[in-house]
């Protein structure tokens, strides 16, 4: 039966904050404020549209010989939603992350937006980047359109990790209340833009705008918020972008996915629930599941380096399924 919203999860209050655990918001190392981000962008026309990309090749030759990750950001998001994860992951191997058509800064693509030619894509930019079998790791629409391309393109994908995916309940909710809340929140967007740094800075305003997002947004440093969930807010993609995930329902054919696949979710999540964990393991074949405690949407900026301890794991096969009893705010593997 179709629902009104995905997730019946409540935003925190801010005095909960205090209890999120020591890794809810310390910064990763390497540290991302060290790096000359400016001097790494690239643009390439993948797939008939120009894309705003970033690409690092470590200096460690054996780190040619790994699994390159590519990082494919969700609905309202741009390459920075991977800001704390790209210098852990390109230590060990090569690293590619890009803003999809219609988002960062990559233009309108000439054709219809869809989960399909998104995933097409991200084959274009592996295939020109001569990237050979890669890890895709995708956050919400991110996810929903790496699982697509392991379906659609299966020696493309060597792992996959679905981070707070879209694709399950995205199927069954009322597309209209959806569509007119994402509007309301686009336009809010568009007003408050020149003051996108005044709402990170001060951590009542950036609970205000990050709660359904965030767990605790008040943890999450200014620039941060700034830099990785607030300035790619309002981009000409996005409503076309809520509508593909809307109307592409892919359910039926997740079995085929045959790479392994790790989906990571945070248990408080406020837009996609933490259900679809449990979905998603169960349709794809080679499928586990870890859950972060008192975490919402963006796992990957609340608790970065947890996060990428899961991944550097998962990277290296040492993952496991075994389930154990965390600190508060730690991860729980189910």
């Amino acid at each position: 039966m179709p629902r009104v919203f995905a997730s019946h999860a409540v935003p925190a209050s801010p005095r909960r904050a205090r209890e999120a655990g020591a890794d809810y918001g310390q910064t990763a190392e390497p540290s991302w404020r060290t790096v000359d981000w400016t001097a790494l962008l690239r643009r390439h026309p993948f797939g008939g549209s120009e894309i705003n990309y970033i690409d690092l090749i470590p200096e460690d030759p054996a780190a040619h010989q790994r699994t390159p990750v590519v990082f494919v950001h969700g609905l309202g998001g741009q390459w920075q939603n991977w800001i704390e994860n790209i210098p852990r992951s390109a230590l060990e191997q090569r690293t590619v992350a890009l803003d999809l058509p219609g988002f960062g800064m990559s233009p309108m693509p000439d054709g219809e937006i869809s989960i399909s030619m998104y995933s097409e894509v991200v084959e274009a930019a592996c295939r020109d980047l001569s990237l050979g079998p890669v890890a895709v790791v995708g956050n919400s629409m991110g996810g929903f359109i790496g699982a697509e391309l392991a379906i659609r393109h299966p020696e493309r994908v060597e792992r996959l990790m679905l981070v707070s995916a879209a694709g399950i309940t995205t199927a069954d909710v009322y597309r209209g209340p959806v569509s007119a809340l994402a509007r309301a929140g686009t336009m809010l967007v568009g007003y408050t833009a020149a003051r996108h740094r005044e709402l990170a800075r001060r951590p009542v305003s950036r609970h205000l705008a990050l709660a359904l997002v965030a767990r605790h947004p008040s943890r999450i440093a200014p620039d941060l918020a700034y830099e990785a969930m607030l300035k790619g807010a309002g981009k000409p993609g996005f409503e076309d972008a809520l509508g593909a995930c809307l109307d592409f329902d892919f359910r039926d054919r997740l079995p085929e996915i045959g790479c392994p696949t790790l989906i990571v979710w945070g248990e408080d999540d406020a837009i996609l629930p933490a259900g679809d964990a449990d979905e998603f393991e169960r349709l794809i074949p080679d499928a586990r599941k870890v859950l972060l405690r008192d975490t919402g949407h963006v796992p990957m900026l609340e608790r970065p380096s947890t996060f990428n301890d899961i991944l550097a794991g998962f990277l290296s096969e040492r993952g496991s399924a075994e389930t154990h009893e965390p600190a508060p705010g730690a991860t729980q593997v189910a």
